[in-house]
């Protein structure tokens, strides 16, 4: 017998071996604060919940609920576009749900992509952007986000050539890991340079509704044109503190949504129709449910902020998103640095190197966790630092 050859080019997922040596710390007994992972450790809203109940109480509801979504479901997706963004979507062919959007993420590489094509992907970045173009053996090639522009591509310094053999791109605005943000006129640009190149833009947008003071994140759908050449991913995971229920969507070109909701309809089977109708009550959530617990966020980002600043770190304040991205000091190793926080403080950060090579001499903090643990986690790590200086 023999694994899968495309499995010897596919690396673990790091996160996964993260938390297995998170789990290894755990059993010596140390009590370990996670502040490695964007996991919401706040409830849905009620109103959520109880929908799921409601509609897990009807005996019909626990068969198989169709390939492509509720209808529903479909319309208060595109309703929720209508309101936020201003975009208009056909809920028949411009809305595909997804189980969290990243198994959509990975489902479109196999629906858009053949062995030799190449995947223009951000570094640092989001792992299944490569993990999917691994999958279906194609060929990634990165492109360096950069603090000093911002964590936003140059697109001009992508070779043309490679451009020009490029099938499809991915960005993702508000940013992960870094923070950075995306106005529309770089947005407008993605599109320009996508037709330049004949690619098709993929935009990740999970994190669009987490932001702070008055920023307002776009889609790249606003975009004039835009859905002739992209599509968006969108989820209910950090929006709605859902991220265990599994729900996302993808939106935009009909025809690269047909692709997807082909492969899917012969991986999947659909959603259990409760959560369906649980993510049809939290889209038509008021925005000012959204807009308290992005408050609750901004504290906890001011606490954690101001602790590793104290700890020597540079920060830099995000305008969105549930991170702080933070220079660690010259000479030291991503994998290093947290694993001594690990290992020693009981805290766990990403190593920024599990984002890309460019997150090398970076870690990743989140702050989904509560403002207590988050305060603790700052204390133990001012006492290792103390223990530094002795």
């Amino acid at each position: 017998m023999k694994k899968a050859q495309r499995l010897s080019h596919l690396p673990p997922y790091p996160f996964a071996l993260w938390a297995a040596r998170i789990n290894q710390v755990r059993q010596r007994g140390v009590d370990v604060i996670r502040l490695d992972i964007g996991n919401p450790d706040l409830a849905p809203p009620d109103a959520v919940i109880e929908a799921l109940c409601r509609s897990a109480q009807e005996s019909s509801h626990h068969g198989y609920a169709g390939y492509r979504g509720l209808p529903s479901l479909r319309r208060a997706i595109s309703d929720v576009y209508a309101r936020r963004f201003g975009v208009t979507l056909d809920p028949e062919t411009e809305v595909v749900p997804l189980i969290g959007s990243k198994e959509g993420i990975v489902n479109l590489a196999l629906a858009w992509l053949d062995p030799g094509d190449v995947v223009l992907v951000p570094d640092p970045g989001y792992a299944p952007y490569t993990m999917g173009t691994m999958l279906a053996g194609a060929e990634v090639a990165t492109f360096p986000l950069l603090a000093e522009r911002g964590f936003l591509p140059a697109l001009d310094d992508i070779p043309a050539d490679v451009a020009d053999r490029a099938s499809m791109i991915w960005l993702n605005y508000p940013n992960n890991p870094t923070g950075a943000v995306a106005d529309l006129d770089f947005l407008t640009e993605v599109v320009a340079f996508a037709r330049a190149h004949d690619l098709l833009v993929c935009h990740d947008a999970p994190y669009a509704d987490i932001t702070y003071g008055d920023y307002v994140a776009p889609s790249i759908l606003q975009v004039e044109g835009a859905r002739d050449v992209a599509v968006e991913f969108n989820s209910l995971s950090k929006t709605y503190n859902m991220a265990g229920w599994r729900m996302g969507m993808a939106v935009g070109n009909a025809d690269v949504l047909a692709a997807l909701a082909q492969v899917k309809s012969n991986v999947d089977s659909g959603m259990f129709h409760p959560l369906q109708d649980a993510a049809v009550r939290a889209l038509a959530m008021d925005p000012a449910w959204i807009a308290e617990r992005n408050g609750l966020y901004a504290q906890r980002l001011d606490v954690l902020a101001a602790g590793l600043f104290d700890l020597g770190l540079t920060v830099s304040m995000p305008r969105a998103a549930l991170y702080l991205w933070l220079r660690i000091p010259e000479g030291r190793t991503a994998e290093g640095f947290a694993g001594r926080w690990l290992e020693e403080a009981g805290v766990a950060v990403a190593p920024g190197s599990f984002f890309g090579p460019s997150g090398q001499g970076y870690i990743r903090a989140s702050v989904t966790a509560p403002l207590a643990r988050i305060n603790e986690a700052m204390d133990r790590l001012r006492a290792l630092g103390r223990q530094d200086d002795r």
